[in-house]
């Protein structure tokens, strides 16, 4: 707005008996102020409020006052969002009379403005005297959830209700047309996106968002354990990639006490064994015998106590002689060092804090199996040539705190990854990272830190030939070897064994198999760095990769040296600096409207932008899988653009160079000259705003 015209409004308000008056007889005769964006009407209104500042003198009270409130109330519901604000702060509408405030808004909703009811109560601060269950109903049905997480926002007893109310509509009995019924006519209402998968969703992200106890949403809680449950018995006797002892330490977890998922368990037992190894797992699992079958019950009678449950299904188990399949550990196990007290974590510093130093570094964390909250870490591995360093991380944290040196740890942790004469190699590095930051607040900012890593997850994009088909077929019916796993098997020649990756990391002691599968993820990255340095060229790396490897300058690159890349960056946002196999020429230019894009629903600020720019967008909604990216792409010929994890899924199920990871820590404008530089898109002045109604 120019100086002359806000000065001109200034005046105009000096000039007027009544300047609230005056605005409100302004607004009311003019239609102006109704459309979205920086009408007249909000720059005057916003002068007012300035203006008011200026001369306190101004506000008014009374019965005058309570009559433009009045006027000023019914045009609430019809203003823009920008203008609200400055309206309720003018006419001081939190001072008006709260039983009148209360009955407009309840007749907002009676003509079934439920969002702009919701918005004012919000604004005006009237949930607690309001029904949550009644006035967030309809605006679920309308898909606006982030409204409702609104509502709640400051009121944590009023968040308790909302999650008890969506809780009890998940419960097997519960017939969620019931709550339908009243709201026949509702507009915009998607009956597709309202079902009990979509709202134990939401549930789980309000119970993280609002860090309420779990426990208050028992029937989501079930039923999540429930599909873990199921889960570990496709693992252990379908797919037969567990260990007993790992899948019986996470059945136990998982089960626990309670009643209703015993019987689950009886039954799946039933279905993947005989009565005396349903029996057995059945005592193992501490099930009270009046919850078994009678000829379970009659087997559990026949047995004795052992020590040890013995194996009865005809599920594979982990023997000696499939070892040769996998890689091992080329150091002695006594070389292998757990630790859990100060005073040998100090002596492993000594030795892991040199200059000139290669460190493989891993973690491993219990599997939350979707449960809420991010997994803390239970152990962390440091490899060096001759010897692997396991940290007992929960441990140390609580001897240090007891202590009064609960920074001791993080000290530690940041002088390794911030030195760059120590060369620090990991796979997945940015997960590892968003981990420990979970585990102790004070090692957040440590990827910002970063120098001196090679982040060995970005050499999938670059070595030849490597891909799930390349799979040792006389390995019979195993997996496909993925990840890490599938990186050994092809430079070190035998895959990862990972029978112990779902393992319960958090039980004490850990079992001989976690050891050494600890120390092997941790010690395989030594080998293949060294085996990438000697030989690049093998593997279709560039001659020139010792140079390039280590991460010189590891904060994360700027917008414009992305833009450089013909590769997306790697999902921990870290290229690796490997040499790369440029095409012979950039791709052709193509205008906005012959590109057409599948956005991730972490990427709605981006898909908004591009659309702007012309491009053909389509977007996920928030309760959307990943996966339907693909799907979508798939049919329509689109490009998915996406981000972190989901990147490793994804672009294995559309052609080579229809999916590109976008980096998650730039903003939406920055993210999209990323993608317009990558795949050479031409936008002209004509492009903008085409495709906007």
């Amino acid at each position: 707005v120019s100086r002359q015209l806000k000065e001109e409004i200034r005046r105009g308000f000096a000039r007027l008996e009544d300047p609230l008056a005056g605005l409100l007889a302004m607004l009311e005769s003019s239609s102006d102020w109704k459309g979205k964006g920086h009408s007249l009407g909000y720059c005057i209104t916003t002068e007012l409020q300035l203006w008011i500042k200026a001369h306190p003198a101004v506000p008014q009270s009374g019965t005058k006052l309570k009559k433009l409130q009045a006027r000023v109330l019914g045009m609430l519901s019809q203003c823009p969002a920008n203008l609200l604000d400055p309206l309720i702060s003018i006419y001081q509408l939190h001072t008006a009379d709260r039983n009148y405030l209360l009955e407009h808004v309840s007749h907002l909703y009676l003509q079934g403005n439920y969002k702009e009811a919701a918005i004012l109560s919000i604004k005006l601060k009237l949930q607690p005297d309001q029904d949550v269950e009644k006035m967030c109903t309809p605006l679920l049905l309308q898909d606006k959830a982030n409204l409702v997480e609104a509502y709640v926002a400051e009121y944590p007893e009023l968040q308790r209700k909302l999650l008890q109310t969506l809780d009890t509509w998940c419960e097997s009995s519960f017939n969620i047309r019931d709550i339908i019924r009243p709201y026949q006519g509702l507009s915009k209402y998607n009956p597709e996106k309202f079902n009990r998968r979509v709202l134990s969703k939401l549930i789980f992200r309000l119970l993280e968002r609002f860090n309420v106890d779990s426990a208050l949403c028992p029937n989501v809680i079930n039923q999540r354990h429930l599909r873990t449950l199921n889960y570990l018995f496709y693992k252990r006797f379908v797919e037969k990639t567990m260990t007993e002892e790992n899948w019986a330490d996470h059945i136990q977890s998982t089960v626990g006490e309670n009643r209703w998922l015993q019987a689950h368990l009886v039954q799946s037992l039933l279905r993947h064994c005989d009565a005396r190894g349903a029996a057995r797992w059945a005592q193992h699992c501490q099930v009270p015998p009046e919850m078994l079958p009678q000829a379970v019950a009659e087997e559990l009678q026949k047995l004795h106590i052992q020590d040890r449950v013995e194996e009865v299904t005809k599920a594979d188990n982990y023997e000696a002689s499939k070892k040769k399949d996998y890689y091992q550990l080329p150091i002695p196990r006594e070389n292998i060092h757990f630790l859990q007290t100060w005073e040998e974590t100090l002596q492993c510093w000594e030795k892991v804090l040199q200059a000139g130093q290669v460190v493989g570094v891993d973690m491993e964390w219990k599997p939350s199996f979707g449960m809420v909250g991010k997994p803390r870490v239970a152990l962390l591995q440091l490899a060096l040539k001759d010897e692997v360093f396991l940290l007992d991380l929960p441990r140390l944290l609580e001897q240090a705190e007891a202590e009064g040196e609960k920074e001791k740890l993080p000290h530690f942790i940041q002088m390794l990854y911030s030195d760059a004469a120590i060369t620090k190699l990991g796979y997945g590095m940015s997960g590892d990272l968003s981990s420990l930051a979970a585990t102790c607040s004070a090692l957040k900012d440590t990827e910002k830190q970063m120098l001196g890593v090679v982040d060995l997850l970005a050499v999938d994009k670059q070595v030849d030939g490597l891909s799930p088909e390349h799979s040792h077929e006389e390995r019979g019916v195993r997996q496909p070897e993925k990840g890490l796993s599938l990186l050994v098997q092809h430079v070190l020649g035998k895959p990862l064994d990972k029978t112990e990756q779902l393992s319960n990391w958090e039980k004490r002691p850990l079992r001989e198999e976690q050891i050494l599968y600890a120390a092997s993820d941790a010690y395989c990255l030594l080998e293949i760095y060294e085996r990438l340095c000697k030989d690049p060229e093998s593997f279709g790396l560039g001659s020139d990769l010792t140079e390039s490897l280590v991460g010189k300058q590891s904060k994360k690159p700027r917008a414009k040296k992305q833009l450089n890349k013909q590769e997306a960056p790697s999902p921990s946002g870290q290229e690796f600096q490997g040499p790369r196999t440029e095409p012979s020429h950039p791709p052709a230019p193509i205008s906005p409207q012959e590109f057409s894009v599948v956005c991730d629903n972490m990427l709605q600020g981006l898909g908004r932008y591009l659309r702007c720019l012309g491009v053909d967008v389509r977007l996920l909604d928030n309760e959307d899988d990943h996966r339907k990216a693909a799907e979508i792409a798939r049919q329509e010929g689109r490009v998915i653009l996406t981000s972190g994890l989901p990147y490793q899924t994804l672009r294995s199920q559309v052609g080579e160079g229809r999916c590109f990871s976008v980096n998650c820590s730039q903003k939406a404008k920055e993210q999209a000259l990323q993608v317009l530089k990558h795949f050479n898109v031409q936008v002209s002045l004509g492009d903008i705003f085409s495709r906007c109604q």
